[in-house]
């Protein structure tokens, strides 16, 4: 179990770190009923499906994690652990919302776009999945267009931060929400960041990923309070027991910045 267990890390790290994201996208939506498939099961479950495995995959484009990527919906800790939050804690799934969705992921994407309560928009500059091809820094929206923005493992991508998150302040309704998740080291006091460093090995040893030009410390919540946002620091596993983040295998401690205009 464990020759297995090591054979599928390396291969998910080598196709993480070969094939360009576009193309991975694509070739995902082939992958997922393969998977899902052979890895049936009662032992975890995927909560944006509601479907069950006897585990999930590895990820990882430097140190890999085990038993984190749902083989049905190919989600993440932090995007089970936002579906639940949207689920339990806000009115997403029921209000008229006009909502702005960088990035959009996959797990995601059809869910939202058929909820008929939702004007729903996504965008990226490169996403193949995205409806508006756009930069993140000089966006081709109105002033106070959205009531939601979802802008998740975005910034860390982003040389001029600074400049993404006043067009996100910019584009957003007085009185609208951001849910801006971020790879973050709450160890770190300051976020780190070295543009002298271009070896993609050395970039995803330092920075999680080869394509991350930082990692955020506890003052990314300050830097969102410069720009103008209220920010809520949410540690929402801390409201599940023990038994949901095993079973919907979350990342216990993770934090969700919610932001407000």
């Amino acid at each position: 179990m464990k020759s297995v267990k090591s054979v599928l890390k390396k291969l998910f790290k080598l196709i993480l770190n070969t094939i360009p994201r576009p193309i991975l996208i694509r070739l995902s939506y082939l992958a997922r009923p393969v998977l899902a498939y052979c890895l049936k099961g009662n032992n975890f479950t995927d909560p944006i499906d509601g479907k069950s495995f006897k585990s999930f995959l590895p990820y990882g484009y430097g140190e890999q994690r085990h038993n984190v990527l749902s083989p049905s919906t190919l989600s993440l800790e932090r995007h089970r652990l936002l579906w639940l939050y949207l689920m339990n804690e806000t009115d997403f799934f029921s209000a008229e919302k006009k909502v702005l969705h960088f990035a959009p992921e996959q797990c995601f994407l059809k869910r939202f776009k058929d909820l008929k309560n939702l004007d729903y928009t996504t965008t990226d500059l490169l996403s193949p999945i995205a409806d508006v091809k756009a930069d993140i820094c000089n966006l081709p929206f109105k002033d106070e267009e959205f009531d939601i923005i979802l802008c998740n493992h975005v910034l860390e991508h982003i040389p001029n931060d600074t400049k993404a998150m006043r067009e996100l302040y910019r584009v957003m309704k007085v009185g609208g929400m951001g849910i801006f998740q971020i790879p973050q080291d709450l160890n770190r006091e300051k976020t780190f960041e070295d543009n002298s460093i271009t070896d993609k090995k050395e970039r995803a040893k330092l920075f999680g990923q080869y394509d991350h030009v930082r990692v955020y410390g506890r003052d990314y919540f300050d830097k969102l309070r410069s720009i103008g946002f209220k920010v809520e620091a949410v540690d929402y596993t801390a409201t599940l027991s023990a038994e949901a983040i095993k079973k919907f295998c979350l990342a216990k401690g993770e934090i969700i910045p919610i932001v407000y205009k």
